[in-house]
């Protein structure tokens, strides 16, 4: 059973190749209803736009919140401040770490249900299980941050999570924290194979506000795989992400 939806403001696709009941797949898209509900910092009424605006205290805060915050801060320390939800004119946006989140917990409750076959993407970001309907590995495109309709690689990330940072269809809503002013033109494009999609997720925000840095902190990281493109159009993978590509 496959199935797509625009929610925040996205395709999300939740694809199941076992037997299940349409209400599981409903369950997940309710879900990131709820994720966007609350985090969508482009919502007045959203719990994120009320913390900004001083409405609701930190301890007040819904435990997932709290989670999202905790994950944000940590990515934080990981990657030597490149990831900072602080915006530069003020509050906060942990919107790096919410979809890789939402993902994964929406592919928790899939297993919690028994599902062992399906593929969750929302935007590009994705987490995998099992195998799809013909018994094959699921493979993921790779789309060139030049012409969405073409795509430069094809991985099977055999359960993993993909994720991928970029500036060519949202702009530049990345910055480097270390410098805000500074242009990040050089890195359009940065894709990571992770544990799980929430781990590849956060580490393709830094590594991208890294600029042509983040391909070498992704190589640093064990467990993980990178593909970053540039603003010429040249590629520079690590040094197994090819064990991934088919």
């Amino acid at each position: 059973m496959r199935q797509t939806c625009i929610i925040m403001g996205m395709p999300i696709t939740i694809d199941v190749a076992d037997r299940c009941a349409p209400a599981l797949i409903a369950q997940c898209f309710a879900w990131f209803e709820a994720v966007d509900a609350r985090f969508s910092t482009y919502k007045p009424e959203s719990e994120i736009s009320l913390f900004n605006a001083g409405q609701v205290a930190e301890a007040d805060l819904s435990a997932d919140m709290k989670d999202v915050f905790a994950i944000a801060r940590t990515t934080s320390v990981e990657t030597n401040g490149f990831f900072d939800m602080a915006r530069p004119g003020g509050g906060v946006d942990p919107s790096g770490v919410v979809k890789g989140w939402a993902i994964k917990k929406a592919a928790d409750m899939l297993v919690a249900d028994g599902a062992q076959n399906f593929f969750v993407d929302a935007g590009g970001d994705i987490q995998s299980c099992g195998k799809n309907a013909e018994g094959e590995d699921w493979r993921v495109g790779i789309r060139s941050p030049f012409k969405l309709s073409e795509v430069i690689k094809i991985v099977a990330p055999r359960g993993q999570g993909v994720a991928t940072s970029g500036t060519y269809v949202r702009g530049a809503h990345v910055y480097n924290p270390h410098a805000p002013q500074e242009r990040l033109d050089d890195v359009v494009s940065i894709t990571v194979i992770g544990p799980d999609v929430l781990e590849a997720d956060r580490f393709a925000t830094a590594a991208l506000a890294m600029g042509k840095a983040g391909i070498y902190f992704i190589e640093g990281l064990e467990g993980f795989e990178g593909y970053a493109v540039n603003a010429r159009g040249m590629a520079t993978q690590t040094s197994h992400f090819g064990g991934f590509v088919v």
